[in-house]
């Protein structure tokens, strides 16, 4: 504990967010999720094209925009359009770069190569391990959530030197028990690697599209969720909480004084829960600002924005 002769004492907790847009390659996904309310039938969508990926960049330029999140659906492995959308993938990534911003890629499991050339045009990469259950009946007709494929893919990226963020979707039916295991598991690639920067505590939080019935997650139950998660992980590791999921003020500033650090993106959008809008950043400034906490910005890799004085 701090006391008024330690020089920490004085200085205000430093709560972090990206200031973020999201583009999307393509809505469809092979992945049949039923909480999902962002993916379209393969088929079912006309992906996203360079030149209109440029236009909409370039009307971000003077908006204060650092982090391009490109949030892609899933192409099955297998399929012949597998190449073509890597493809858009990469370009969309070199494109970000081109024209001043840093983006991070989340697109599911990929193969050793697809990563390794992502990384390339990437500050960061992503993929949710969500849970390591592998018989939640939400994800029956999923089978890129398979659990045991998507701790390989924190492995391959630990290999690759990825800078990672990923996290669990909680109250999917999982139990307390399993959410344990997988920040555990979490913990045990990130103390061999070292690679993951951030983990997402994510509420299901049911929207309009979704087939599945289930209740919201408790949110009442994250302030001691994450303080078992910031024993259980890496201190290194931050622990980053999405604002829009969390309403009530009171039980966010909980959340942080648990031991969350990080709010993610503040998007225009939330493209995977569209019916939850976030507080501005105003709003946010002045409800940290009353703790005695700093709203500080950062890059997708966790660097301080460059040219920012607090």
């Amino acid at each position: 504990m701090l006391t008024p002769w330690d020089k920490d004492f004085y200085r205000p907790r430093l709560i972090t967010y990206s200031r973020a847009y999201t583009l999307v390659p393509t809505y469809e996904c092979f992945n049949r999720c039923r909480y999902c309310n962002f993916r379209v039938d393969p088929g079912q969508d006309q992906w996203l094209t360079l030149t209109k990926a440029e236009e909409i960049l370039l009307s971000l330029q003077d908006r204060g925009v650092t982090e391009i999140l490109i949030l892609s659906g899933e192409v099955h492995p297998r399929s012949p359009r597998r190449r073509d959308w890597t493809r858009l993938l990469l370009d969309l990534g070199q494109l970000s770069l081109d024209l001043g911003f840093y983006p991070h890629t989340n697109a599911g499991p990929l193969s050793y190569e697809e990563m390794a050339a992502l990384k390339a045009v990437n500050v960061s990469l992503g993929l949710m391990l969500e849970q390591l259950s592998a018989d939640l009946a939400v994800h029956a007709q999923a089978p890129s959530k398979d659990p045991q494929l998507r701790l390989a893919q924190l492995i391959q990226a630990g290999e690759l030197g990825v800078p990672f963020t990923t996290g669990l979707l909680l109250g999917i039916g999982e139990s307390q028990a399993e959410r344990r295991e997988g920040l555990k598991a979490i913990a045990r690639i990130q103390r061999r690697y070292g690679h993951i920067q951030e983990i997402i505590l994510q509420p299901h939080s049911p929207g309009s599209r979704q087939s599945w019935e289930g209740a919201p997650f408790h949110l009442e139950e994250l302030p001691g969720l994450i303080a078992e998660a910031r024993e259980i992980l890496p201190p290194e590791t931050k622990i980053q909480i999405p604002p829009n999921l969390i309403p009530d003020d009171a039980l966010l500033l909980d959340c942080l004084r648990a031991g969350a650090e990080d709010l993610g993106g503040i998007v225009p959008k939330d493209e995977v829960n569209p019916d939850y809008g976030h507080r501005s950043l105003d709003q946010l400034e002045t409800l940290l600002t009353s703790q005695g906490w700093e709203l500080r910005p950062r890059l997708p890799d966790y660097r301080p924005l460059p040219g920012y004085s607090p």
